[in-house]
């Protein structure tokens, strides 16, 4: 199957009234785990990468682009490649050459008026390489221990952001927090229909770890529609290569890289049946 787009997967998400979920990649075995997974589901996915994994492979975004590219085209179910978290603008600029369809250019640690004119610029380069532009608005809590959890995106201010800015998605803070590893965030399912009535394009939620499923699946429900998953994928992975190395003879790395794959595989199956009800 070929390379998907993103703005192509979320657009028939939002159509159906479900969610697509976009996951976070650090190593191969990521993206391996995240496809088979999405495969087991039987539904598509989105294969994301975050500036701070680019910074973890040298700065060179392009080795694990390239892998994840070829990894989704060999797929049995649609998946698309999201290049996550930028404000790099040189980075932002590699995307298009790099095999990404979409990405989530990050000026939510500017002021309003700062993050709106950067992120329309960002946004017409973007739209003139052929990427579908995601932005934030309102500082989704935990990312670098800066963001307040507290803080909520406000409808008007998001409608008239997305008017001025042209962008294609929006990430909102309705009570999610990155880097969660305990189910304990509550989101403001009315603040997300309020969203949702104020703003057109589709709504994005950062930091869905911390969300019980059921919420997720309210959430879901009452209008946002792209889901990123990081923390919870890691927190799965990690513990797989503890129970592995256990072992203290154990020294080949496919030895405790084959389950941590495996965990991350059941752990996207059950995400996506969450967000799409199969």
């Amino acid at each position: 199957m070929s390379l998907s787009r993103t703005g192509d997967l979320v657009a028939a998400a939002r159509e159906a009234g479900e969610g697509v979920g976009a996951f976070n990649v650090i190593t191969v075995e990521h993206a391996e785990g995240i496809v088979a997974g999405a495969e087991l589901a039987g539904a598509p996915g989105i294969l994301q990468i975050s500036q701070n994994a680019v910074r973890h492979h040298l700065g060179r975004v392009e080795p694990l682009a390239a892998a994840c590219a070829l990894i989704a085209e060999t797929a049995r179910v649609p998946i698309a490649l999201h290049l996550d978290h930028v404000d790099d603008l040189d980075l932002l600029r590699r995307a298009a050459d790099a095999g990404f369809s979409s990405v989530m250019y990050d000026a939510s640690h500017l002021e309003y008026a700062d993050n709106l004119t950067a992120t329309r610029s960002a946004a017409d380069w973007a739209h003139e390489h052929g990427l579908w532009l995601e932005a934030e608005l309102g500082e989704v809590g935990g990312k670098d221990g800066v963001h307040s959890p507290t803080a909520r995106t406000d409808p008007g201010e998001a409608a008239a952001y997305v008017a001025d800015t042209g962008v294609d998605a929006l990430a909102v803070a309705v009570g999610s927090s990155h880097a969660m590893t305990t189910k304990s965030a509550s989101l403001d399912i009315g603040l997300v229909e309020k969203l949702r009535a104020a703003v057109p394009v589709p709504l994005v939620l950062h930091g869905s770890s911390g969300v019980l499923e059921e919420d997720l699946r309210r959430a879901v429900a009452a209008g946002l529609t792209k889901i990123n998953v990081g923390t919870q994928l890691n927190v799965a992975f990690t513990a797989a290569v503890r129970r592995t190395l256990t072992d203290e003879t154990l020294t080949d790395p496919r030895k405790y890289l084959r389950p941590a794959r495996d965990a991350v595989t059941e752990t996207i199956a059950q995400i996506i049946r969450t967000l799409t009800t199969r």
